[in-house]
Order: structure tokens, then sequence, then C-alpha cells
């Protein structure tokens, strides 16, 4: 499966992007990333975007088949909000 955001100020986010593990190898994400980059340009966005796990070569190179280009790397910080705990 592969789904697209709505588009905001010309973007469109490709997400989520899965397989299940026993379909793997079939060429599905392939087909199905590819149609749903290829609708969210005929919608009118300007830009297409996918974020991706950086360590997986698998999904990194069927997303450079595609024409996607790696532009940077991100990292993503969780923080919990409270009260600080007593000493």
């Amino acid at each position: 499966m592969a789904a697209a955001t709505s588009i905001v100020a010309g973007m469109i986010r490709v997400d989520p992007v899965y397989t299940p593990a026993h379909l793997r190898a079939h060429g599905y994400a392939a087909a199905v990333t590819g149609e749903v980059s290829r609708a969210a340009l005929v919608s009118g966005a300007t830009d297409v975007v996918l974020y991706t796990d950086p360590t997986n070569p698998t999904s990194n190179a069927l997303y450079q088949r595609l024409g996607y280009v790696r532009i940077a790397d991100f990292t993503g910080y969780q923080f919990t909000y409270g009260a600080p705990e007593a000493a």
C-alpha cells in the first residue's frame, strides 16, 4: 500500500508505504509508490517528498529507481513534558 497527504504549498508527501513481509519482492511497492507519486504530480503538486529509513537499502534503492533523490537526513527526538523530578 502507498498513500499521499493532501497538497500543501505545492507539496505532497507520499506516506505511508508498506508491503507485508510475505508479499515483498513481487514489485507491489514499486507499482503503488510509482502510481501514487504520478498521481501527486498530475494533481498539481510541484514537489513530491517521501521520508524513508536510511538504513533500509532495499526501499532506498526502489525509491531511487522511481526517481526520488536523497536530499537530507533527519533525526526525530521525543521530549517528555511535565514537572521536573524531585531531587
